[in-house]
């Protein structure tokens, strides 16, 4: 048996934590430089805010409503997702943390508890000790359990926790399932199945798998169409490593020089690196993208990628930041008015036992980035993300007494909250 923790409504809840004030109220949460709406509580659903809402036009299409926002601020919403991740690991017999507000749980050996029970127990016990509402889903394959998470958080009967435990229960699911919500069905596969007549995961699931072969010639369709009818087939492995990492961003407004550009790749390498050494891994190929404006036809157009192989695989924010700078330093062209870039790492495997260069010399130096990563993120930890950064990710900006400021990040954030369980200086204060 399998089952699903998913966070509801995960950033809002996140900043409802140390704002109870906010609840039964209207709030949103924007995409990185206050771009758009990514996370909507159930109230601004209601009023028919949609995701991907730019956030200038919020005030035009709710005039006289009082809609309560927030910049992104992943630093919160990472501390206390984790803290929730840290009750599952006490609860469950092994698990897996599949994005920032989704658990995997699996549960062999347990068949003998009452499942549903403990899922409800689960679910007050999180609520209790860190503030977050989650919905628990379980059934016999990841699939399923996806499907029963959405129930759960839909119907309120359920109490936090539904459980496809039996066909009955799997072919009822299935008949209130749309296809384009099934987990792995993507818009494209979605909108081809509706067109021969599929509506429903039920409707899919009754095709005979001849059909499915034939239609769509596709392993990942097939293994989705055998979970839906109560198999047990998605591997638990290509779940735990990710085989490529990327991190990118529009900008806030357009960049022209070079150093401008510099700043902000650093800052994607350097999380890049972060990530791989979270999950114990190394990458041997760093890539960079630049590219234009596409939506201002008036200006002249460029988009390029290039990437460089590393002589040793490697997850050093130093030697990541190093390559994704030499790269940029041959992607950049002037004249140009530059509106995202991107870091991509790939050749990712494990950070143990890694394949050295035959001609790399530099052993020595190697295992003193590994200790010196490891301080770091030691620091950073304890005293919040951005503590201790590279040169090469603070940008210098004048005022208007020509006076520079440094400054940690590029990023537009001009409704951030606090972060009072990981920096000292937003620690609250009781009156």
């Amino acid at each position: 048996m399998y089952g699903i923790i998913d966070c509801d409504n995960c950033y809002v809840s996140c900043e409802r934590v140390f704002r109870p004030d906010l609840k039964d109220k209207p709030v949103v949460v924007l995409s990185n430089n206050d771009g758009c709406v990514v996370a909507r509580s159930n109230e601004a659903k209601k009023m028919g805010i949609k995701a991907g809402t730019p956030y200038f036009q919020l005030a035009e299409q709710f005039p006289n409503l009082k809609i309560v926002v927030f910049s992104s601020n992943y630093e919160l919403y990472g501390e206390l997702t984790s803290r929730v991740v840290s009750i599952i690991s006490k609860e469950a017999p092994a698990y897996f943390r599949y994005s920032i507000d989704e658990c995997f749980v699996y549960l062999d050996g347990m068949e003998h508890l009452d499942l549903k029970a403990w899922g409800e127990e689960l679910h007050k016990k999180i609520k209790r000790n860190v503030g977050m509402p989650v919905s628990i889903g379980l059934a016999p394959n990841k699939t399923l359990a996806k499907m029963a998470s959405h129930f759960a958080k839909k119907y309120q009967g359920y109490r936090h926790c539904c459980m496809i435990d039996t066909d009955e229960k799997r072919i009822k699911a299935l008949k209130l399932y749309p296809i384009d919500e099934v987990w792995g069905i993507g818009r494209r596969y979605a909108a081809r199945l509706e067109a021969l007549g599929v509506k429903t995961a039920y409707d899919f699931a009754e095709h005979n798998q001849s059909w499915v072969r034939a239609t769509f010639n596709n392993i990942v369709i097939e293994r989705i169409w055998r979970e839906l009818n109560g198999e047990d087939c998605v591997p638990n492995e290509e779940m735990a490593k990710k085989k490529s990492i990327c991190t990118s961003r529009s900008f806030n407004g357009m960049i022209t020089d070079l150093d401008g550009l510099r700043t902000h790749v650093s800052n994607y390498a350097a999380r890049c690196a972060e990530k791989l050494r979270q999950q114990g891994t190394v990458a041997s190929i760093v890539g960079v993208f630049l590219n234009t404006n596409a939506f201002r036809e008036d200006m002249p157009q460029y988009w390029n990628f290039q990437e460089m192989r590393l002589l040793t695989p490697s997850s050093s924010t130093v030697t990541i930041v190093k390559a994704a700078n030499e790269v940029l330093q041959k992607l950049y062209r002037q004249g140009y008015h530059y509106k995202k870039a991107g870091v991509i790492v790939m050749g990712i495997g494990p950070n143990s036992p890694i394949q050295q260069d035959l001609f790399d010399t530099n052993a020595e130096q190697f295992e003193k980035m590994k200790r010196l990563d490891a301080v770091i993120d030691r620091i950073n930890k304890v005293n919040g993300t951005e503590t201790i950064v590279l040169g090469s990710q603070q940008y210098t900006q004048k005022d208007g007494k020509g006076k520079a400021n440094v400054f940690a990040n590029a990023i537009k954030h001009d409704f951030k909250s606090k972060n009072p369980t990981t920096r000292w200086s937003d620690i609250i204060v009781l009156k």
